[in-house]
């Protein structure tokens, strides 16, 4: 059985090295300032490692037998589940190209053989700090019911997710990472100029019946990196208010509400699975209802009644 590791104490750091004796002295050396450590021999058992625990950094060896470590950087990064986590390189090559290479496969940083953990600490806790911060802002945006993606705009891959925001995803628009839906894909990239120059643009919305999913361009994480925050609004609550306040059946206020939205009959139909006849019959009842005789005038007094409760509300 799979258990989850306590992030509340320490943070958690993977180290990956096919030599034993360099990962003994890593060990040691982070176990004895807090960290909770995993260790890896292997670039396939990193791969494996890491999309279990998702740790909150990787010390990775670049030159292993078999799955070396830029190829196993390049495929951590490919993955939403762990593209967000830092890699730091540790490495006996310092010519540049070799450098670049680690940089270019993912890495932020590197140090190089032979390991000196005071180095690697001190690294670490510079690329923690921000992994840290980055990680408690995912969680409270979650824990406030806002959902966040980070999507990088070249190429429009979804780079990380947290897990409302994956629930949402897959509700609204049928897709999961690494794909960003095309509706929010298109509609960051349109508006990128806009956003560069730190101009908030249109908030992006997609309809489910009553649920709506408010989409926000929050800011640039990277040099091609965006953060996108969502928020479900359910308009349940309006419906029901509608029922009380007009005392109309709860199928009348879904029609009510329907109209407010400048729904036509056949549409509404549509949504609440009846018939455009059925529809209209509804409707009847609510002019009487409300002693109105056009949906103009019964939208009208519904919204009006509406923001009285939910000022917020979007007609």
């Amino acid at each position: 059985m799979k258990t989850m590791l306590d992030r509340t104490d320490s943070d958690v750091v993977l180290v990956v090295d096919d030599v034993p004796d360099n990962l003994s002295v890593l060990h040691d050396a982070l176990d004895e300032s807090g960290y909770t450590v995993l260790v890896a021999t292997s670039g396939e058992a990193a791969l494996q490692r890491a999309a279990q625990a998702v740790p909150d950094i990787v010390l990775l060896d670049a030159m292993m037998p078999g799955l070396d470590g830029f190829e196993v950087a390049k495929r951590l990064k490919a993955e939403a589940k762990t593209a967000h986590i830092p890699i730091i390189f540790m490495t006996g090559l310092t010519e540049t190209e070799h450098l670049v290479a680690a940089l270019e496969a993912g890495g932020v940083d590197y140090v190089t053989k032979p390991i000196k953990p005071k180095e690697v600490l001190a690294r670490m806790g510079v690329h923690l700090q921000g992994a840290r911060l980055a990680r408690q802002t995912r969680n409270a945006l979650d824990a406030f019911g806002y959902a966040s993606i980070a999507v990088r705009a070249s190429d429009g891959r979804l780079m990380w997710q947290t897990p409302l925001a994956r629930e949402l995803l897959q509700t609204y628009y049928g897709t999961s990472a690494p794909e960003t839906p095309p509706a929010i894909l298109q509609w960051l990239r349109r508006h990128l100029a806009e956003a560069q120059r730190q101009i908030e643009p249109p908030r992006l919305a997609a309809e489910l019946g009553a649920r709506r999913l408010s989409i926000r361009l929050h800011q640039q994480t990277g040099d091609d990196d965006w953060l996108i925050v969502m928020r479900e609004v359910s308009d349940a609550a309006i419906i029901e208010s509608m029922s009380l306040a007009f005392r109309l059946t709860a199928r009348e206020a879904e029609v009510l509400y329907w109209v407010v939205k400048g729904k036509i009959n056949r549409d509404i139909a549509d949504i609440l699975g009846a018939s455009p006849a059925t529809v209209k019959k509804h409707l009847e009842r609510i002019f009487v209802k409300l002693g109105v005789e056009t949906r103009t005038a019964a939208a009208g007094m519904a919204m009006t009644r509406i923001r009285q409760v939910h000022p917020q509300f979007e007609g």
